[in-house]
């Protein structure tokens, strides 16, 4: 039957605080489908395919001889399938059931993992020192399972040499080979060139693949703007002409 725990929280859900109004509730086809489920005397179809309370089809009945058996079983008619033709309606313990249903939703949102990215800021003139305190937070971030970021910002003149800054990102990389892959490879963006790492599967000590020494020492990849360009292609000398033979 309709326990007293389930008539509260339909009670609490259309947030009614007189309780003659539910009865209104109860009435409405559009407030009904607000609990997904039609239950026991709000069942309205004259007969019904019938589920017993072992997972038996008991077959097409009509609603009058369903609820008398969910009755004499003291559990609750459910209209499972409304779309179907006849409905189909199965004998259960309703408020154990809405108890599991609303369970598993939040086992399945905890179960939702949301991966966070982290990001370390240096310069091409970063001290080593400096720059292991920055790879220790970023291993931190790594074994928490959080992705990383590694940006290297230039300043002035130093984008003519991009190659002190890939040096740079390519020890980075080595020195976290061991939790770390590197999902996107060093690339150069305005006046920042950055990578990312993500966390290796946990339990597997690795080095660094063949793939990944490729992606290191290839050069970066240039995203720039149009001013960006200007800096990044400096203006190369043109070629001296070669001397005549005399």
């Amino acid at each position: 039957m309709l326990t007293f725990q389930v008539f509260f929280g339909i009670m609490m859900r259309i947030e009614c605080q007189n309780p003659l109004a539910f009865l209104d509730y109860i009435n409405e086809e559009k407030n009904i489908s607000d609990i997904n489920f039609r239950v026991n005397e709000i069942i309205r179809s004259s007969q019904v395919r019938l589920i017993d309370a072992k997972g038996d089809n008991v077959g097409v009945v009509p609603i009058d001889k369903a609820q008398k058996m969910a009755r004499d079983a003291d559990l609750d008619l459910v209209e499972v399938a409304p779309g179907a033709d006849p409905p189909v309606c199965r004998i259960m313990d309703f408020g154990k059931f809405l108890y599991e249903r609303e369970k598993k939703e939040r086992e399945a949102k905890k179960s939702q993992t949301k991966i966070e990215i982290k990001e370390i800021r240096l310069r091409p003139k970063t001290n080593i020192h400096h720059r292991h305190f920055k790879t220790q937070d970023a291993r931190r971030w790594l074994e928490d399972g959080m992705k990383v970021r590694v940006s290297i910002r230039f300043r002035g003149r130093e984008i003519i040499h991009p190659e002190v800054a890939l040096e740079d990102l390519k020890e980075i990389a080595e020195e976290l080979y061991d939790i770390s892959t590197v999902e996107q490879a060093p690339s150069l963006e305005g006046k920042m060139m950055g990578m990312t790492l993500t966390p290796a599967k946990l339990g597997k000590k690795r080095s660094p693949s063949t793939g990944e020494k490729a992606k290191l020492k290839e050069k970066p990849e240039v995203i720039a703007d149009k001013k960006s360009k200007k800096v990044n292609n400096p203006k190369e000398t043109p070629p001296q002409p070669e001397p005549t033979q005399v």
